[in-house]
């Protein structure tokens, strides 16, 4: 045999060994693969860890809202052929921008509102030549959901301080004298200062006012928009423009090279706060399934996991009833009438022992739950005894009412009402015919004492109605669980045992628990109907 031919011989014998090694090790790993159990698909209701969206949620914010200040008036003459000196023909300036506030449905927070913290209507355009007025400044329109408190803190009204300057002022002959003020008056572009050595300004116009500002609300602001609003409601009306140089004409003085400034606007810095955070709260312990369950019933993408906490601050979900494509999941009406097309449930962090001390994530999330009509308890089948989860939330919530009612009550006491006389009237007149008299912008706030504003009087959570949604009732051995839960709440219904809160007047209407499996989505066409029916009520 030639060497050539025993190479090739060795080169096919090695090449079929390693081949057979590799077909027995495929086989062998397919044999594992099949002995090994399946693992779950994800899912919408089953995500992998990091399949969730962020949801930025504030309940509560603090933003300073201006209105926008007056353009200034114009210096202008007329120029044509023939004529060397032209008469005075510069226009007045353009008032400034109003502010507005409108709650609209749709919306479940305020952190776009606490990003911003500041709002300013835009400045009115300047006059010009020829009598052309300046043009206005644009409103802003600033929208809040339904169940908004706003209240003032302070404000800041340059022409009530004009008002009382002004009075100071001593007066020559029954009349104020003309002086020079830089703050107030536009002077001609190309003029000296040797030409106001001897000009004697005239007397500064009387303050003027927006006509806007008479249906503005009063101070201080305190508003309750717990319904929708058709039309939006004024907050603060921008100031007026100045004047321009013909108003200022007199035998003495024909050109005059002179114009007033616009006035400043309205500045009021308010506290915005939820009263309503959603129509249903889902209470209950970490890691009992109130994301998953949100998941099933809107299009949330709630964070899930089997851990605790993975909900650190709610997560609004909204159930559609009637996408008005089609036949109507549910028909039901609100109490002005209005068709109920969707609403809101607001997932809340879970509830941890002594959480009414400051316990876990603290009394801020316990705030939120006072903020939900209806509260819906979510309870773990699987994890111990449901009846003692039971009393053990409503243990919680009514330790924190309790500590309310004692915050509320001290805070009662100790409030101190400081009243003045106003000096030039002492009726109790509106903002408005405050405004107008020469002392009387005492009654405000300035920035630098702005004062806390007591807490938001709400309905107490023990009197709201609620229900119960036991969760992982598909799991073996939670049929007995089940079964106890419901005897309870009969007993609780019929109250043949007391409310578990311990508080009185607590409500005790139709209770009920509904079994759910979160995770495979069953169970869970039964709470729609049933939130509705509470809504309705």
């Amino acid at each position: 045999m030639s060497p050539r031919s025993s190479l090739l011989k060795s080169s096919v014998s090695v090449f079929i060994s390693r081949h057979t090694r590799d077909l027995a090790s495929l086989a062998s790993t397919n044999l594992e693969d099949a002995s090994a159990p399946e693992m779950a698909q994800p899912s919408r209701l089953n995500p992998t860890p990091d399949d969730y969206s962020r949801s930025i949620f504030a309940d509560k914010c603090t933003l300073t809202v201006a209105s926008g200040s007056g353009g200034h008036g114009c210096v202008s003459f007329l120029r044509e052929k023939y004529i060397a000196a032209g008469p005075a023909n510069g226009g007045d300036g353009g008032s400034g921008g109003n502010v507005y506030i409108q709650a609209v449905r749709g919306t479940t927070s305020l952190h776009k509102l606490a990003r911003r913290g500041k709002i300013r209507a835009s400045r009115g355009k300047n006059g010009q030549g020829k009598n052309k007025g300046g043009q206005k400044g644009e409103d802003v329109l600033i929208q809040v959901p339904v169940g908004t408190v706003v209240r003032e803190l302070s404000r800041r009204d340059p022409a009530a301080e004009e008002e009382e300057r002004i009075g100071d002022v001593p007066s020559i002959n029954g009349e104020t004298r003309g002086q020079w003020r830089r703050d107030k008056w536009v002077l001609y572009p190309s003029s000296l200062p040797s030409d106001y050595a001897t000009t004697e300004f005239p007397t500064l116009p009387r303050l003027r006012r927006s006509n806007l500002a008479s249906t503005q609300s009063d101070a201080p602001i305190h508003l309750d928009l717990s319904s929708p609003m058709e039309q939006p409601m004024l907050l603060a009306a921008g100031a007026v423009g100045g004047l321009g140089n013909p108003h200022f004409l007199t035998r003495q003085n024909p050109r005059p090279k002179f114009a007033t400034k616009g006035e400043m606007g309205l500045t009021i810095t308010l506290e915005l706060e939820l009263k309503l955070l959603a129509d249903v709260g889902f209470v209950g312990l970490p890691n009992a399934g109130k994301s998953t369950l949100l998941r099933a019933l809107s299009n949330s993408r709630a964070r899930v996991g089997n851990w605790e906490f993975t909900t650190l601050q709610p997560n609004i979900g909204t159930v559609v009833l009637d996408n008005h494509m089609g036949r109507p999941i549910l028909s039901a009406s609100r109490v002005t009438g209005e068709a109920r097309t969707q609403f809101t449930i607001a997932d809340i962090p879970g509830l941890v022992p002594d959480a009414h001390l400051d316990r876990g994530l603290g009394l801020g999330f316990l705030r939120h739950i006072e903020r939900a009509k209806v509260i819906a308890l979510v309870i773990d089948l699987s994890n111990g005894d449901a009846t003692s989860t039971l009393q053990n939330i409503w243990r919680e919530l009514g330790a924190f009412e309790g500590l309310r009612d004692m915050k509320t009550n001290a805070e009662t006491e100790s409030r101190i009402v400081e009243w003045k006389a106003f000096s030039r009237t002492t009726s109790a007149a509106t903002y408005h015919d405050k405004a107008m008299a020469t002392h009387d912008a005492s009654f405000m706030i300035p920035p630098s004492k702005m004062q806390a504003l007591p807490a938001l009087p709400l309905m107490p959570i023990s009197t709201k109605p609620w229900f119960i949604v036991a969760t992982k009732a598909d799991l073996i051995g939670t049929r007995e669980n089940f079964d106890r839960l419901k005897a309870y709440l009969e007993a609780l219904s019929s109250r043949a045992v007391p409310h578990p809160s311990g508080q009185r007047n607590a409500w005790n209407g139709n209770l009920t628990v509904i079994p759910v499996s979160a995770i495979q989505g069953e169970g869970v066409d039964r709470i729609p109907e049933w939130i509705v029916g509470l809504l309705d009520d």
